[in-house]
């Protein structure tokens, strides 16, 4: 990755275009924010993943980092589920982060796939999310380690499959609008093609 890669990500801040992207991308992952099935304290099951991973393909690492924390301040005005933590804001911001460098301006793969949800799940999710809630609830980090790893690994392929399903059928809109790099012929298998 050189200066390129991150300014051309960052100049998508100064783009009325990218901006009502942007918009549009906060406002949806807000509003799937506020949907979810609640797990345990903090644990929930929620789609809003694939929102985020399609908008750090499009805008990148910069823009992305930016859109993830307004995404969580705003998810916390209209969604309040306890006291604001700017911990959470950071795993927005990383969550953002992690797709984008997996994505922005790369052929997608499912090999990409596998490492970008995996990376999120565990690093993120996992070790930075029991953090976060051993901080704000008490109990011991392992506590919140063990209950978050379990649902992050039986999650995965579901959420790995769900991803490839999503860029299947968005990579050639996307390309059209001229919004991504052109892909490869077949990136991800079962892509679907015009015949």
């Amino acid at each position: 990755m050189n200066k390129d890669y991150w300014k051309s990500s960052a100049e998508k801040l100064r783009s009325v275009k990218y901006l009502a992207l942007m918009a549009v991308f906060i406002g949806i992952k807000t509003v799937l924010s506020g949907v979810f099935i609640p797990v345990s304290d903090n644990l929930r099951i929620s789609v809003s993943f694939l929102v985020t991973t399609l908008e750090a393909f499009i805008i990148g690492p910069a823009a992305g980092i930016v859109s993830g924390a307004l995404t969580d301040i705003l998810g916390y005005m209209l969604f309040p589920t306890g006291p604001f933590f700017f911990g959470y804001t950071i795993t927005a911001m990383s969550s953002m982060l992690v797709y984008a460098l997996f994505f922005y301006r790369r052929q997608i793969s499912v090999l990409k796939i596998i490492g970008a949800k995996a990376t999120v799940n565990y690093l993120i999710n996992v070790l930075m999310g029991s953090l976060w809630s051993a901080m704000m609830y008490g109990k011991a980090y392992l506590y919140y380690m063990t209950k978050s790893l379990v649902k992050n690994s039986v999650l995965l392929p579901v959420e790995i499959i769900m991803i490839i399903i999503v860029f299947n059928l968005m990579i050639p809109f996307l390309e059209k609008r001229k919004l991504v790099l052109p892909q490869n012929t077949h990136p991800i298998p079962l892509r679907i093609t015009k015949n």
